[in-house]
């Protein structure tokens, strides 16, 4: 039986907030047919111009187009993050204290341990209970960009056991100073590390700084990991945007699959 692409909606409960809507691309497939997962955050960019306040990264169109070439494809999580909550819950506090001033921050309190947590006992769970998913490490990938980037390097690199790969695209390290940042590498070596696909642009002022912040984690990853698993690419024409992060989405995701 043919079941054709569907993208599902779960309301699932969030600590202390509202219900947290998490939307669920499954694509069209034989029944009994499986897929890996790729777990993504800012879910409201990935499916539908409508939903996108900045942007969309065309998901469902961007999966017909590889199964089309390649016969893979997968299924797409993407958890909501809507403002105000957004920066502080895609921020880690335990990597350590923020580079901006208190007075700039406009009521951001880092709280991305929280959704690490939503993340890996709520939303996995309930979606590898009801949809045609394969189960472990090797069939799973947490991808994001910009704070969404940097939660992905956070949960990839504290979750080695659960995610073989992480598509990292313009993580907003500048948020930590780079000691910070690299002490915590080091501390989350681990025997077998997620693949990660490390992506920023330079061109715009944002997007410079991003780089720079990005370049200096680099250098830590090269001396600590595997260089089989760090794929670094920078594009200095690019610009903070989702029109940057669709097409690196697709390389990540192709690089990704090709594994299966």
């Amino acid at each position: 039986m043919w079941i054709p692409e569907t993208v599902h909606k779960l309301y699932l409960p969030y600590p202390e907030r509202e219900d947290r809507l998490v939307r669920v691309l499954v694509p069209a497939h034989e029944a009994g047919e499986t897929f890996p997962v790729v777990y993504m955050t800012d879910g409201q960019n990935l499916f539908d111009e409508e939903s996108s306040g900045f942007g969309c990264w065309h998901t469902p169109e961007l999966l017909r187009a590889l199964r089309a070439e390649t016969g893979r494809s997968a299924v797409i999580v993407g958890i909501h993050n809507e403002d105000p909550w957004r920066p502080g819950e895609l921020t880690p506090a335990s990597i350590g204290p923020l580079t901006v001033p208190e007075e700039q921050r406009n009521g951001m309190t880092p709280s991305g341990e929280v959704f690490d947590d939503f993340l890996v006992h709520t939303v996995m769970p309930a979606v590898e209970a009801r949809f045609p998913v394969k189960p472990g490490r090797e069939n799973r990938a947490f991808c994001g960009s910009s704070c969404g980037g940097m939660m992905a390097f956070f949960t990839a690199l504290s979750h080695p056991e659960l995610y073989c790969a992480a598509g990292v695209f313009s993580p907003a390290f500048l948020l930590f100073r780079p000691e910070d940042l690299a002490r915590w590498i080091r501390e989350h070596r681990s025997k077998e590390p997620p693949f990660l696909y490390l992506y920023t642009g330079a061109g715009e002022e944002l997007e410079q700084q991003i780089c720079d912040s990005t370049l200096l984690a680099a250098e830590v990853l090269r001396r600590v990991w595997p260089p089989e698993a760090l794929q670094e690419l920078v594009l200095p024409e690019q610009r903070h945007h989702e029109t940057a992060w669709e097409p690196r989405f697709r390389d990540f995701l192709a690089l990704f699959l090709a594994q299966k």
